[in-house]
């Protein structure tokens, strides 16, 4: 869900940047066929989920949102990390997001057939509508969020979250400067990626 984050922590390798986008898509083993960084980018993807379901930053992000999200906090706090990334990226990185984001879509098009279905579905409409650069825009947030929410298989009103994002910006801010720090640390201690 938050695509900009896991490619932003992938570094600058095309492949890991392709396998980190992959990694919501591939489920199960990594089948042998994938080029070894494009799995090498999946597997990193997989270790970043774990680092976030466990992040006492994370955790205090998804404490932070009404209950009433249930599971879905979770999938809430991607979003949101994505939104402030897009949102800061002058903070993270030189090379201005819109550049970044049109590279990244000539990967998506350029290595389209060898995307998994679901993202061979997404990547046209994450193209068009400037996903990555839009993500900077709190509405697009809410919209986001109700994308998902018609995809769940028991309902829950996701894209009120962007009514907790309003109320305590300062303080998901926090939590996502912190996990931010943290999983730039482990990229670089466990996969040798320098993101800086």
């Amino acid at each position: 869900m938050n695509y900009l984050v896991h490619l932003y922590l992938s570094g600058a390798d095309p492949e890991l940047q392709l396998g980190g986008l992959m990694g919501d898509f591939v489920k199960g083993p990594i089948p042998t066929s994938y080029p070894e960084k494009v799995a090498l980018g999946i597997h990193l993807h997989r270790r970043i989920d774990s680092l976030a379901q466990n992040s006492p930053h994370t955790r205090q992000s998804r404490q932070r949102l009404d209950c009433k999200f249930g599971h879905g906090r979770g999938i809430i706090v991607d979003i949101f990390y994505d939104h402030f990334l897009a949102a800061n990226w002058s903070d993270y990185a030189t090379e201005p997001l819109a550049s970044y984001a049109k590279k990244v879509y000539r990967l998506l098009q350029e290595q389209h057939a060898q995307l998994p279905a679901g993202l061979q579905q997404v990547a046209p409409r994450m193209i068009e509508h400037n996903w990555l650069v839009s993500y900077r825009q709190r509405w697009v947030v809410g919209r986001a969020l109700k994308r998902i929410a018609q995809r769940l298989s028991r309902p829950l009103p996701l894209a009120e979250g962007v009514d907790d994002l309003a109320a305590h910006e300062a303080l998901f801010l926090h939590d996502f400067k912190g996990f931010m720090t943290e999983a730039m640390d482990f990229v670089k201690d466990e996969f040798d990626i320098k993101v800086r």
